[in-house]
Protein backbone atom coordinates (compact mmCIF):
# COMPACT_ATOMS: atom_id res chain seq x y z
CA UNK A 1 0.00 0.00 0.00
CA UNK A 2 1.38 3.52 -1.24
CA UNK A 3 0.83 5.94 1.49
CA UNK A 4 1.26 9.52 0.81
CA UNK A 5 3.94 11.40 2.66
CA UNK A 6 1.97 15.01 2.82
CA UNK A 7 -0.63 12.09 5.11
CA UNK A 8 2.67 11.93 7.58
CA UNK A 9 3.93 14.40 10.41
CA UNK A 10 6.76 16.13 9.50
CA UNK A 11 8.66 14.61 12.30
CA UNK A 12 7.72 10.98 10.76
CA UNK A 13 8.81 11.93 7.78
CA UNK A 14 11.97 13.26 8.70
CA UNK A 15 12.37 10.04 11.07
CA UNK A 16 11.45 7.50 8.25
CA UNK A 17 13.70 9.41 5.77
CA UNK A 18 16.78 9.11 7.54
CA UNK A 19 15.99 5.45 8.79
CA UNK A 20 16.46 4.87 4.78
CA UNK A 21 19.44 6.96 4.08
CA UNK A 22 21.01 5.37 6.76
CA UNK A 23 20.96 1.67 5.11
CA UNK A 24 23.49 0.40 5.17
CA UNK A 25 23.83 -0.53 1.13
CA UNK A 26 22.01 2.76 -0.20
CA UNK A 27 24.22 4.34 -2.88
CA UNK A 28 24.53 8.29 -4.01
CA UNK A 29 27.51 7.35 -6.44
CA UNK A 30 31.31 7.70 -5.88
CA UNK A 31 31.21 11.39 -4.73
CA UNK A 32 30.62 12.23 -0.71
CA UNK A 33 26.99 13.52 0.40
CA UNK A 34 26.29 14.71 3.84
CA UNK A 35 23.58 13.27 5.61
CA UNK A 36 21.69 16.13 5.51
CA UNK A 37 21.97 16.14 1.44
CA UNK A 38 20.88 12.37 1.41
CA UNK A 39 17.62 13.63 3.88
CA UNK A 40 17.13 16.47 1.16
CA UNK A 41 17.23 14.28 -2.26
CA UNK A 42 14.85 11.74 -0.92
CA UNK A 43 12.49 14.33 0.47
CA UNK A 44 12.63 15.96 -3.16
CA UNK A 45 12.06 12.41 -4.69
CA UNK A 46 8.97 12.45 -2.77
CA UNK A 47 7.85 15.39 -3.71
CA UNK A 48 8.32 14.93 -7.12
CA UNK A 49 6.82 11.40 -7.73
CA UNK A 50 10.07 9.49 -8.29
CA UNK A 51 10.03 7.71 -4.92
CA UNK A 52 7.23 6.48 -2.62
CA UNK A 53 6.59 5.49 0.77
CA UNK A 54 5.25 1.92 1.07
CA UNK A 55 3.55 0.22 4.01
CA UNK A 56 4.11 -3.97 4.08
CA UNK A 57 1.29 -5.36 5.53
CA UNK A 58 3.27 -9.20 4.90
CA UNK A 59 6.13 -7.98 6.64
CA UNK A 60 4.70 -4.92 8.66
CA UNK A 61 6.96 -2.49 7.64
CA UNK A 62 7.65 1.07 5.58
CA UNK A 63 10.54 1.62 3.17
CA UNK A 64 10.59 4.03 0.10
CA UNK A 65 11.39 2.77 -3.05
CA UNK A 66 11.47 3.80 -6.86
CA UNK A 67 7.94 4.85 -7.90
CA UNK A 68 8.32 2.83 -11.11
CA UNK A 69 8.29 -0.23 -9.31
CA UNK A 70 4.84 0.60 -8.79
CA UNK A 71 4.08 1.96 -12.79
CA UNK A 72 2.53 5.23 -9.76
CA UNK A 73 3.77 8.83 -10.06
CA UNK A 74 1.25 11.39 -9.37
Amino acid sequence: MIIPFTELSEDTLNNLIEQFVLQEGTEYGDRDISLNEKLIQVKQQLKSGDAVIVYSELHESVNIVPADRFNHKP
